[in-house]
């Protein structure tokens, strides 16, 4: 009897084993036809739509990124004892103390090194490293990069240096002037989700930026795109690499003067011509309050991550900057906020323009809201393939497979934060939800991301992504 007690017990035990196994499988079956239906679901809607003959131009600068893996480069090292912010990066104890503080946050930023022996014996041990490579770096090459990729006849504002030259599209302008100089570096410390330095971990894949670079923060290219712009007659003007200035050492008024400078060419397009300014990682007050004032006030589009958002959101109603926000926040969060800076800045300003665009690249969404009676038009494709565009980069193949992609989102999403708010179920077979608000004034789309899994590329992720969604919008 006992025997039979057992063997009993025993057969038990593996129809249990077999049924959790027979369920796993089936719960990443169901899991891999919900990604493909929605994956088809959006390279349909892509497919539908085509680029025109838009003329783009894009400032300001190009800099030589060399990429290298966090792990290799600071993992044998000592980790801090604890985290920390400074303005500038002046010894190797700050440069641990500032990267474990987005390190642990899971949030991109970008630093100057003060210090030019520090930065360049970074440099030094960062290009011995397996690994190691270069690419074309800075906002403005890499969304005219995606641009002319897409489609679009393009002018960039940079030094035409061989290296710059030889990295960008060969029908791309570059409008700046010829120089055989070395290539400003910019050292892009990238890091996988999950991993850990002593006692901090990510919660994400990202980069940590660091420079020494002197010609880009004063924006150089300026006068000389300048020349040249009224010929392109560009029906996009996109203004971007102005965190550059963050922090930069300028002798006094000098960077306020190069912010009126980058404001008249704004204020110099003609009505017809939209412009865009694309944010990025900003610290200093300051500057920030300069962007507000000289910058943001002449752009009909603006694009930024779930770091900038805050960032902005929150200069605009308490006069300050949030240094880390939270890497995967939910949407209805994100929407209030959006509808705030969107109600703020798309009344009719001096400057004869107002805020008619807003988009928001995150890791699990994209989300775009314009003006109705604006010339944007195809909001769900723009926000489509903003959100493929940013697993092929991540992944670096222009293929998307489901093997290597998940969903973040949930099954659902509130508009807002406020009580009573209203929910949107996602539906695979019409995953990029649309609708209007405001008494139809205001058209929003929300589109999801297939989070890329085996990551390439974090660096110039969001320049990426906001071309390809801007470039089906002109």
């Amino acid at each position: 009897m006992a025997t039979g007690r057992v063997v009993s017990s025993f057969v038990s035990i593996l129809v249990i084993v077999a049924a959790f196994w027979y369920s796993r499988d089936d719960g990443h079956a169901m899991l891999q036809t919900r990604l493909q239906e929605v994956l088809d679901a959006m390279l349909e809607v892509e497919q539908q739509y085509a680029v025109g003959e838009v003329r783009i131009a894009v400032g300001y600068g190009a800099c030589k990124d060399v990429f290298v893996h966090g792990s290799q480069l600071l993992g044998p090292l000592s980790p801090p004892q604890r985290t920390a912010h400074f303005s500038a990066i002046q010894s190797l104890s700050q440069l641990k103390e500032m990267y474990a503080l987005f390190y642990t946050a899971g949030s991109a930023a970008e630093r100057f090194v003060s210090n030019d022996t520090l930065f360049a014996e970074l440099v030094e041990m960062a290009s011995a490293l397996p690994g190691m490579y270069s690419a074309l770096g800075g906002n403005a090459p890499v969304m005219a990069s995606r641009f002319a990729k897409e489609g679009a006849k393009v002018m960039l504002a940079a030094r035409r240096t061989p290296y710059i030259l030889e990295q960008l599209p060969e029908k791309l302008i570059v409008a700046g002037e010829e120089t055989t100089g070395s290539d400003d570096i910019h050292l892009i410390i990238e890091y996988k989700a999950g991993e850990s330095w002593g006692a901090y971990h990510t919660p994400r894949a990202n980069r940590f930026i660091i420079h020494s670079d002197d010609s880009n923060p004063t924006l150089s290219t300026v006068e000389s795109f300048g020349e040249r712009l009224s010929k392109f007659r560009p029906h996009l003007l996109v203004v971007g690499g102005l965190q550059m200035m963050d922090n930069f050492p300028f002798l006094p008024g000098m960077r306020e003067e190069r912010l009126r400078a980058v404001r008249d060419q704004m204020k110099s397009m003609p009505p017809s011509t939209r412009v865009h300014f694309e944010m990025a990682s900003f610290t200093e007050t300051e500057l920030l309050a300069g962007l507000v004032e000289h910058v943001i006030p002449y752009a009909d589009s603006l694009g930024m991550n779930e770091q900038e958002l805050p960032n902005l959101h929150s200069m605009l109603r308490y006069g300050n900057v949030s240094l880390v926000a939270d890497f995967n926040p939910r949407v209805a969060s994100v929407l209030d906020q959006m509808r705030d800076v969107f109600r703020q800045l798309s009344v009719m300003r001096a400057s004869g323009r107002r805020l008619t665009r807003l988009h928001l690249h995150t890791l699990a969404f994209q989300a775009v809201m314009v003006a109705t009676d604006s010339p944007w038009t195809h909001t769900l494709a723009a926000a489509t393939k903003a959100a493929l565009t940013a697993n092929r980069h991540v992944c670096g193949n222009p293929q998307i497979s489901i093997e290597t992609a998940r969903m973040l989102m949930d099954d659902g999403f509130t508009l807002s934060e406020a009580s009573g708010s209203g929910r949107v179920i996602f539906d695979n077979q019409h995953p990029v939800s649309c609708w209007k608000e405001q008494g139809g004034r205001v058209e929003v789309c929300i589109a999801p991301v297939l989070v890329c899994t085996t990551v390439r590329h974090t660096a110039g992720g969001g320049d990426n992504i906001s071309a390809a969604g801007l470039v089906l919008q002109v």
